[in-house]
This record gives structure tokens, C-alpha cells and sequence, in this order.
């Protein structure tokens, strides 16, 4: 499959704004020949915009930002990624959600793992932890940011057969390290492809260090890496590639979980 990352720049609370840039970046990966479309963390409502800004612009999954995405998806034929502030009930989460190319919902993921002071003051913690998609026979996993940073969690998607995980993220400055070796490290010992897609430019306090990659099963970069643009990265996903890594070093096999 061929996948497209958007490396998105900010325009903190802009949602009409946000969704006509997306409508744009859509037509532009389903014309490169891509089959799906990947957002940075909070793509609809950007990510650094306080807790009262983030309360005022939650919706439902079933409201008009979600509708307006499935709407794009469909138009433009590609499946789309996107993250916005999800209102359930009384609770808001960080959450993410697949709609395919013609614009049903797939999947929605709740971020699991809060990060500070930034997530906790906004956010509810998600009580799921896999979830998965079936998507043009790719199973596609979902988790948002600093999920990835817990390797129990990725390891956890190996298990249950996530050939690419998809990683809506917003790493800011100084934190580069983790994109540049977290994340390759996760797709190494796991062995499967991370899509990992970020933010970039300024929200805000917050420098976004862009570095959108996507990393194949065997740690290295499927594709060069989108520096601190704003743009499309686009990337094949071979899943051949699986089973060659899972032979040649074989974490999977060798694992004695009786022991953790």
C-alpha cells in the first residue's frame, strides 16, 4: 500500500481552516496514488490550544468535524487518519479516527497514555488499548504520540497482528531524539511499520520539530524523512518486508512472557 503523511503546519483553533487545507492535502495524496492519508495529533483543532479552547470545540464522534472528514474521504477516494477532541458525555479525549476511502468509519482511538500537564489538563485517559483496522487487507493499528513511547503498548499491536501503526503525533523541541531513535527502535523490536506524523512550526509556547518518518520492520526509514516542511511524505508499505524481518531476527519467537 501506498500511504501518504501529512506534515502539517499550525493554525491553533482554526477547524473550517484545518478542514479545507485537508480537503487540499487529500486530493493531492490520492492523486500521488496513495490509499491513505495520515494527520498529525489533533489535526481538526490543533494540539497547544488550552483546556478552555479544547472544551469549546469537542464534539461528538457523529459530529460535524467527523462528518465533514468522511465527506473529504469520499470525495477525494483515499482513507484519512484525523485527530480531534472528542466529546463523550461529560468527558473529552484526545482521539483519532480512520474513515475509509469512501468515507465509513473504521476505527477511533482514545489516547491511552497522557502526557503532563498539557494532556491532563484537557484530556480524559482512553481505556483501550489495540486498536486495529482492516484497510485494503493492511491491518492498520492506532495510537497518538507519547503512546509510542511505551513499548509494551507497540509490542502489544505486534501481537495482534498490526502490520502499520499510525502515530498521529506532536513532538516538540528538544524531544527529536524520540523520532529520530524511539520510534525506529519500536518498529525494530516489534517489527512492524510505524507511520509516525507530526506537527510543524509554532503553536503557541510550543516549537513542533517536524521529522515525520515512516520506519519499516527492520528500524530503518521507509522514506526520507519530512524535515521541518509543510507537506505530503509518501511511502510505500511492503508487507513482505513482515515476515523477512520477523526471520531474520526473531524477537516474536523468542519472547518468554512467563517470565514478565
Amino acid at each position: 500500500m501506498r500511504i501518504a503523511c501529512w506534515q502539517a503546519s499550525t493554525h491553533p483553533s482554526d477547524v473550517a481552516g484545518a478542514l479545507a487545507r485537508l480537503r487540499a492535502r487529500a486530493g493531492e495524496a490520492a492523486a500521488a496514488g496513495a490509499r491513505l492519508l495520515v494527520t498529525p495529533e489533533m489535526s481538526l483543532s490543533g494540539y497547544n490550544i488550552g483546556s478552555r479552547a479544547v472544551r469549546e470545540l469537542a464534539e461528538p464522534e457523529d459530529g460535524p468535524m467527523c462528518g465533514e472528514v468522511a465527506r473529504i474521504a469520499a470525495e477525494t477516494g483515499i482513507a484519512i487518519v484525523h485527530g480531534w477532541p472528542e466529546l463523550a458525555g461529560e468527558r473529552v479525549h484526545n482521539s483519532v479516527r480512520l474513515v475509509g476511502a469512501d468515507g465509513t468509519h473504521l476505527a477511533t482511538y482514545r489516547k491511552t497514555h497522557l502526557f503532563g500537564d498539557i494532556d491532563r489538563s484537557s484530556f480524559s485517559a482512553g481505556g483501550t488499548g489495540v486498536v486495529q483496522a482492516v484497510l485494503d487487507g493492511l491491518t492498520v493499528g492506532l495510537v497518538i504520540c507519547y503512546d509510542v513511547e511505551f513499548p509494551e503498548l507497540v509490542r502489544a499491536h505486534a501481537l495482534r497482528g498490526t502490520e502499520l501503526l499510525v502515530v498521529p503525533t506532536a513532538l516538540m523541541t528538544p524531544w527529536h531524539f524520540v523520532a529520530e531513535t524511539v520510534v525506529p527502535a519500536r518498529a525494530f523490536e516489534s517489527q512492524l511499520f510505524v507511520a509516525y506524523t507530526n506537527w510543524t512550526g509554532r503553536e503557541h509556547d510550543l516549537e513542533y520539530c517536524g521529522l515525520t518518518r515512516v520506519v519499516g520492520p527492520d528500524g530503518r526509514v521507509a522514506a526520507i524523512d519530512a524535515g521541518t516542511r509543510d507537506g505530503l511524505l509518501v511511502s510505500e508499505v511492503d508487507v513482505s518486508l513482515i515476515a523477512e524481518a520477523r526471520a531474520g531476527t526473531t524477537y516474536l519467537a523468542d519472547r518468554r512472557p512467563e517470565l514478565y
